[in-house]
């Protein structure tokens, strides 16, 4: 297995610093498109970026449309509410990992899906109001260059770009800053455009324009596409500006009382903390002037094009790691990559070329989001993004908890405890990012975040399989319950597993006002479905053998674990309310 690894470390190390001056012949094989469609004229699969749901139950539609227009778009709603059928919107994208974009399967092909892939030609920049209007299809990065074409900056974007201006805002999806109007996209937002239900007098569906002071405006915000099809969003903007940023890799002494002021001190701060080598990387990062000199970019290492061996031959390694329990080996995985994350600075680039050094500093528009997986035509298919489902490579869960801000110090004090009981058992979230830190400022959404609020990622290993346990799961089974039921945390939209939901509706003091306008806007219920049902209510997965083996409940006996694989129904070790899958060979 060393030999392996040392073959794995340099032919990662090759592959990325070959990238910078490959071949102009190289490249990236794009990410596959979401929805597959029979040959046969049989019907269609919707999948997430990942290719597998939560459940891993295939999410099958009769029928797909394609609207250019927003009226082509009316027109497709209207056609659905005419014919009494279901509906969900999807993009090109599709980075949702839960189902919410799922039609409804009851009755079985009484929905259809439609997308706005091909809904993205306008984009209009507004310099005199300071805003930009854009179709719902259009996606992230060609927002972002457009206005800042016109000298002008988004202030606020999530680190991945690979999204859309509809999907942007649906599900609550943000960077990180405590100042101004804060991290969250959706707060940035001045206007939306909804296609909605209507009588058939009015054509059967319309589309309603809703600004900052109008009724239903605060629910729209962050929809998770319940009230109707997002057709347009306009967003406000500032003069154009550059940032600055520096990594600060030290110690994690303290981080629990040093996380607020971090925020408060530099505008886009984050933290990402890797557990198992008590070490802290601080982001100092903040605007400075137009003419400050440099061309920096953020090209962040793990969403760059990646060599798909590497990409397979990680998956490869992780897998046979686990699979032997060789806690040792994980953490040669993690100490290596951490170290090689700080080599070349996670993907800062100096002057758009490789990183010489701090302070990187870059136009907004090239540092508040990456994602250069996404890009170049597949003349050559030598790389991907890590996680295409196409290849064997990365395969992981994503939890994404967010506290309410004087809550997240206990919060990190109780996962230090559990830490300090074997730190090795947290190598398997420092493969890939440790937990990202992130900040995000109280919203007047209904669905968004009631106060100011840190926002905490971690990523881990998910088998091939439904049935197979995992080495150590118990330990982010407790994390996980830890955040969302003993500190409250409010589970992010677009992430997370099932379980993460349960009453979820508690969490949000205008939850009831959103499904007011729910009720208002789709009095018939065809923008929901099981699935979306199943996230928006809270109310937990099935109870079935081997179901909090992928999060789909949580243990109550040993049944639902893995007892033949030696996994039982234990207390948690700090946080003992919690029930999770350990592995003993004492039963």
């Amino acid at each position: 297995m060393i030999s392996l690894w040392s073959f794995l470390i340099h032919t990662l190390l090759f592959a990325t610093w070959g990238a910078t001056f490959a071949p102009t012949d190289v490249r990236a094989m794009p990410p596959p498109p979401p929805v597959q469609c029979a040959r046969t004229g049989s019907g269609c699969n919707l999948s997430n970026s990942y290719g597998v749901w939560g459940d891993r139950e295939d999410c099958s539609v009769p029928t797909v449309l394609y609207p250019t227009t927003e009226e082509e778009l009316r027109l497709a709603v209207a056609d659905a509410v005419k014919n009494n059928l279901k509906v969900k919107a999807t993009t090109k994208f599709s980075h949702t990992i839960p189902k919410l974009a799922c039609p409804s399967t009851k009755p079985a092909g009484n929905s259809i899906l439609i997308s706005t892939e091909n809904y993205n030609s306008q984009i209009v920049v507004d310099r005199s109001n300071m805003a930009v209007t854009a179709d719902s299809g259009v996606g992230l990065r060609a927002l972002i260059d457009a206005v800042e074409a016109e000298g002008l900056s988004l202030a606020a974007a999530p680190y991945w770009e690979g999204v859309s201006v509809g999907g942007l805002i649906s599900t609550g999806a943000h960077g990180s800053s405590w100042w101004g109007k804060g991290g969250a996209v959706h707060d940035h937002v001045i206007g939306i455009s909804l296609v909605v239900p209507a009588s058939g007098s009015q054509g059967y569906a319309k589309i309603l324009r809703l600004g900052e002071k109008d009724p239903g405006f605060d629910a729209a915000r962050v929809s998770l596409g319940l009230l109707g099809v997002i057709s347009k969003v306009t967003f406000s903007l500032e003069q154009g500006f550059k940032r600055s940023i520096t990594y600060s890799f030290t110690n994690d002494v303290g981080i629990e009382d040093k996380y607020t002021e971090h925020a408060k001190d530099h505008e886009f701060a984050d933290i990402t903390w890797y557990p198992s080598k008590h070490e802290a990387v601080y982001r100092i990062d903040d605007r400075v002037p137009l003419n400050t000199s440099g061309d920096g970019v953020n090209d962040f290492l793990g969403f760059q094009s990646t060599s798909i061996l590497v990409s397979k031959s990680t998956r490869a390694t992780e897998k046979a790691l686990d699979n032997a329990r060789n806690v040792d080996g994980k953490c040669a995985m993690a100490s290596s990559f951490i170290g090689y994350k700080k080599l070349i600075a996670n993907g800062l680039k100096n002057n758009n070329l490789i990183f010489t050094g701090y302070p990187v500093v870059g136009r907004q528009g090239k540092m508040q989001t990456s994602g250069s997986c996404l890009y170049s035509p597949a003349s050559r298919i030598d790389v991907s993004c890590a996680w295409d489902p196409r290849i064997n490579g990365l395969f992981f869960y994503e939890s994404t908890a967010i506290f309410p801000a004087q809550k997240f110090a206990n919060f990190i004090l109780d996962v230090k405890r559990l830490r300090d009981l074997k730190p090795e058992n947290f190598c398997g979230a420092d493969i890939y990012n440790g937990f990202l830190i992130r900040f995000i400022k109280a919203s007047n959404a209904y669905l968004g975040q009631p106060e100011d609020s840190v926002v905490v990622d971690f990523n881990y290993y998910r088998a091939d399989e439904a049935s197979t346990p995992r080495l150590n799961q118990d330990v982010w089974e407790e994390v996980e319950q830890m955040a969302f039921f003993k500190y409250g945390a409010r589970p992010h939209w677009a992430k997370n597993r099932i379980v993460a939901f349960s009453d979820v509706g508690k969490k949000y003091p205008n939850f009831q006002k959103f499904i007011a306008a729910k009720k208002k806007l789709d009095p018939m219920n065809m923008f929901s479905s099981e699935w979306s049902d199943e996230i928006l209510f809270g109310k937990g997965g099935e109870r079935y053998d081997g179901c909090a083996l992928e999060g789909q409940c949580i243990c109550s006996e040993d049944r639902h674990c893995s007892p033949g694989k030696g996994y039982f129904c234990q207390k948690g070790l700090v946080y003992q309310e919690a029930r999770v899958c350990r592995y003993s060979t004492a039963q």
